[in-house]
């Protein structure tokens, strides 16, 4: 994300002012390609880079251990942020939340803008057949995601259940290993496919006798990612404190 946050900013009206990596990286302290003038620096900086008023909002897209450290920072002097990392556990989204009401944030589980108008889409859909429909969510992402299923998908379950009027946590089945009788109805299935570099793919899938619609999204890099994350930032600067999200970015 961070090289597709170098190529994309080139299109925009924003200026990078730092670039963040771990501190054990091996580029730390060198020279950024395509971004002259700027090192890659440790991420161990960025509370003192934020005290100091060095950036207007931090884009943090690291591990959601790392996000948090990055969010400290940021509340201590009320610097907006973004990130679109997903992974979360159930403490860590109450410290966004917290967070959320002292300074303005963008939390997001992706931050395309097509992804974005498919949730939207999701919406009608689930409206209009979901009571009906056999309902499935198919995701795949590289060997290297840390979290399952993506924070997109469960997204879109969210989305659907709350359409339907239901509660996905009773609805949704993550695996059918050793289950046996017919498929119950009304269930929410996820399936989780992980290998090569697939940037991200995901399908909701509503089979209905006789027909079947399937509204999918493709990434073939991550640049569009990136656009959207930059647009939120621009997007944030002077809002009020509280947790947004690309709906509000694209006013959807």
């Amino acid at each position: 994300m961070g090289g597709a946050l170098i190529e994309a900013v080139r299109d925009l009206d924003v200026q990078i002012a730092h670039l963040y990596v771990r501190p054990d990286s091996p580029v730390a302290g060198k020279d950024v390609d395509g971004a002259a003038g700027l090192q890659f620096e440790p991420s161990t900086l960025v509370k003192e880079h934020a005290h100091n008023k060095d950036f207007d909002v931090l884009i943090d897209f690291s591990p959601p251990e790392s996000v948090l450290r990055s969010l400290d920072a940021c509340v201590e002097v009320s610097c907006p942020m973004v990130s679109g990392t997903t992974g979360f556990d159930g403490d860590g989204y109450k410290k966004i939340e917290r967070a959320a009401d002292k300074i303005p944030l963008v939390f997001a589980p992706n931050m395309s803008v097509g992804v974005n108008l498919c949730f939207q889409l999701l919406k009608q859909i689930s409206r209009t057949v979901g009571s009906e429909a056999d309902i499935e969510i198919i995701e795949m992402h590289h060997r290297h995601k840390r979290d399952a299923p993506s924070g997109t998908s469960l997204h879109m379950g969210e989305i659907i259940a709350g359409e339907m009027g239901v509660d996905l946590n009773q609805k949704a089945v993550y695996t059918r290993h050793d289950r046996i009788g017919e498929r119950c109805k009304g269930e929410i299935g996820f399936q989780t496919i992980r290998g090569g570099d697939v940037v991200g793919e995901h399908t909701a899938m509503f089979a209905l006798d006789g027909e079947r619609i399937e509204l999918t999204h493709k990434a073939s890099n991550r640049l569009s990612y990136a656009r959207g994350a930059l647009r939120a930032a621009a997007w944030l600067i002077g809002r009020s404190p509280g947790l947004y999200g690309m709906r509000d970015v694209l006013n959807l």
